[in-house]
């Protein structure tokens, strides 16, 4: 599937702050919406080049074993917003009318997560209202007592464990169920190098370390040459190590969610000018 580029007549909505700025963006499709958006909205060009691609899990037997025992559970962490999509979907198909247990708090650990929380009919998400990551969720005085509780973390396959780990070390009993799996798309690049060859693409968004590995790979060599190039805006300082060992010059803690990401894109190009 070819990278899709938006906007090329370069919109110029809320001021054009972006002024036809070309933005890769990385996220999975299911995740992009929301940012590029936001991007067109402040006058960008959005090139779509997804870098992960959301998969169902291979055995759902231990996710809906999962899912058929809620009731037994205090809180619900939910780590994406793809892990709210995939374990809600399951919970209506497999619970019916006793969709959720009034008992069992959610939360989220970002904004993204949190809406697609809100959206599914949940009003008391807990959920950092600054950085998205388990730090920052962890920092929360609803996580700092949870010795004796049962928490269940819906997330992907892998990822970190800082969250759980920490959990545990507070004294709750941790499960993790694993709702989905990341895997490399297979995407045509020639588009999205084309529009770099004619320097059309001036900034990289990536969301997850994961992401930015995978596009490194999709790239090429020709690709990855101009990706080295291109100013590159991460979520958080952990990528900023792994975007210096492949060699990218320019390199932006943006913060993850939307609103954030366009800030610092028209926060570097104001001061490119």
């Amino acid at each position: 599937m070819p990278a899709r580029p938006q906007g090329e007549r370069g919109e110029r909505r809320d001021g054009g702050r972006l002024a036809g700025r070309g933005v890769v963006v990385t996220r999975p499709r299911e995740q992009a919406d929301g940012l590029a958006a936001e991007i067109e909205r402040a006058g960008g060009v959005v090139f779509r080049f997804p870098a992960i691609e959301i998969e169902d899990v291979p055995d759902l037997g231990p996710l809906l074993a999962l899912v058929d025992r809620l009731e037994d559970f205090g809180l619900a962490i939910f780590i994406s917003p793809s892990a709210v999509a995939k374990a809600m979907n399951l919970v209506r198909l497999r619970r019916g009318d006793r969709a959720w247990p009034a008992r069992l708090r959610v939360a989220a650990i970002g904004r993204g997560s949190r809406r697609a929380l809100e959206q599914q009919g949940f009003s008391a998400v807990i959920a950092p209202s600054a950085h998205a990551d388990s730090e920052a969720l962890l920092d929360l005085p609803e996580l700092s007592s949870v010795a004796g509780q049962r928490v269940l973390i819906f997330r992907g396959e892998g990822g970190r464990e800082l969250l759980g780990d920490t959990l545990r070390a507070r004294g709750a009993d941790v499960t993790y169920a694993e709702c989905y799996r990341r895997g490399r798309p297979s995407i045509d690049c020639a588009p999205l190098l084309a529009a770099w060859a004619r320097g059309a693409v001036h900034a990289v968004t990536v969301s997850s370390g994961e992401g930015l590995a995978n596009l490194y790979d999709m790239l090429g060599k020709l690709g990855q040459h101009w990706l080295r190039s291109t100013p590159l805006f991460v979520p958080h300082p952990r990528l900023l190590r792994s975007a210096e060992q492949l060699g990218i010059r320019e390199i932006r803690v943006a913060g993850s969610t939307d609103e954030a990401v366009v800030r610092a894109l028209v926060a570097y190009f104001a001061g490119a000018k």
